[in-house]
């Protein structure tokens, strides 16, 4: 749905979906169109995060050869769950921005989005599953045991109320998201960063 008077994103990509792979020191996600029918398409990204860094950065690569970087994001702060992270093109413009509500997300993980033109909210959807995971997590034997808790969130335009973004986890061994954008003020960049953060920064 465009906005009226609102410039449209350079690349606009309504839905796309995410996959998780796990090793030791790096984790890496494929970001696929998702086709009219609903199944994954064309590879549009592939993104690793290397652990252990005083910033948290993810770069995003045309390829798993990683011969070309088209994107990333970088937190501005060293190990600061509250730090800024800019959304860089290829050549280092910062095309938006998001940070977590350090506060807000205690008892429902919450994040604040902005690209020209729009600011967005993003909360977890259902209150409870937030509460659950928290409770889980502190558990002193149970917490240790894996539970693939399935929690989506959705980002609404501040100003509107109108959705901008939405990211449903799906059931499966290794996390694996679909993501929707309905507005095309979101940059596709923007969207991946944010989705991808939302797997790769959740427990910070």
């Amino acid at each position: 749905m465009s906005v009226p008077g609102q410039p449209t994103a350079a690349m606009v990509v309504p839905a796309f979906s995410i996959r998780q792979r796990v090793t030791v020191m790096v984790n890496r996600y494929e970001i696929r169109a998702t086709a009219p029918d609903g199944s994954e398409g064309q590879l549009l990204a592939f993104a690793e995060q290397k652990r252990m860094k005083l910033k948290e950065q993810v770069d995003f690569f045309t390829d798993e050869s990683k011969t070309r970087r088209v994107f990333s994001f970088k937190a501005r702060q060293r190990l600061d769950v509250r730090a800024d992270h800019d959304v860089l093109d290829e050549n280092g413009a910062v095309l938006g921005t998001f940070r977590k509500a350090f506060g807000a997300s205690l008892l429902r993980s919450t994040w604040h989005l902005s690209v020209p033109g729009l600011e967005a909210t993003g909360r977890e959807r259902r209150q409870s599953i937030a509460l659950l995971r928290r409770v889980w997590d502190v558990l002193p034997v149970v917490g240790d045991v894996w539970i693939p808790f399935v929690f989506h969130f959705d980002f609404v335009d501040t100003a509107t109320g109108a959705t901008v973004l939405v990211s449903e986890r799906r059931k499966a061994v290794r996390d694996r998201y679909q993501v929707t954008v309905p507005d095309p003020r979101l940059d596709f960049r923007v969207a991946a960063s944010m989705a991808v953060a939302l797997d790769a920064l959740q427990s910070r």
